[in-house]
């Protein structure tokens, strides 16, 4: 696979030069158990020094989940959802959390209570949408519950949707969903990332939200997972600094 970086170099060159710090997270969606997928998520995690925070859906995950979190501190647990089922009304874009339902505010709380029995203490407690939409009634309930962030896709508006909750979205989605489901053209990947980053630099959006990479394990194809390691190498290796959403949640309290 041929790929030009040389646009996310200059960009990264000018952060450098600027000596703006550039923190850099990542989130994969969708585990329930372990797989040789997850596996294989986990060495690219070692290979990068890069802790990889897992989406996991409670009403589906099993055992083998907790026990691969365990023996790979590098896999952080988060809460995607309770079961990543489409509850949005007829003719609406999916979303399990994206519209005001009765019982969704027990399935928030089921959903937490879930993966704090299943892993304990290492459970970061975010809040991750599925389909990445999330309707802004439901930021104080999760608050209330004991969330302390929550994800969906795209800079967020606001660095705290509610008392006590952090927004730390993801910005970049290497696979195209509308089309072939294997990876997007890379360029559009390095141009909409380098679009992002200047953004950013500008004072467009917020500069200090930790920036994003969103993967799937269990659908990479294997230009996905090529470009994920090269892509994730060269922000690193450009700068950018590595984040934990432990982390991102301490330095706001």
């Amino acid at each position: 696979m041929s790929i030009d970086w040389s646009p996310l170099h200059t960009e990264l060159a000018l952060w450098r030069a600027e000596q703006m710090v550039l923190p850099l997270w990542w989130r994969d969606d969708d585990a329930i158990a372990a797989t040789s997928e997850l596996d294989r998520l986990a060495r690219l995690s070692d290979d990068l020094s890069l802790p990889v925070h897992l989406a996991v859906i409670p009403a589906h995950a099993e055992a083998s989940l907790a026990t691969m979190v365990t023996a790979h501190s590098n896999l952080i647990p988060t809460v995607h959802g309770w079961a990543h089922e489409n509850r949005a009304p007829s003719g609406s874009k999916k979303a399990e959390f994206g519209h005001p339902r009765v019982g969704a505010n027990d399935e928030l709380q089921r959903a937490l209570s879930t993966l704090r029995g299943l892993f304990g203490p290492s459970l970061v407690p975010a809040f991750v949408a599925p389909w990445n939409r999330l309707h802004p009634s439901f930021m104080q309930n999760l608050s209330d519950l004991g969330y302390a962030a929550v994800s969906t896709f795209l800079p967020r508006p606001s660095a705290h949707p509610a008392p006590g909750l952090l927004a730390v979205n993801t910005h970049i989605d290497p696979i195209d969903w509308r089309g072939t489901r294997g990876l997007l053209d890379p360029d559009r990947i390095i141009t909409d990332a380098v679009a992002q980053l200047q953004a950013r630099r500008r004072g467009d959006v917020d500069r200090t939200e930790p920036f994003g990479y969103l993967t799937h394990h269990l659908v990479h194809t294997p230009d996905v997972w090529t470009f994920s390691h090269a892509f994730l190498s060269e922000m690193l290796n450009g700068g950018a600094t590595r984040t934990l959403l432990t982390e991102a949640i301490k330095e706001t309290k």
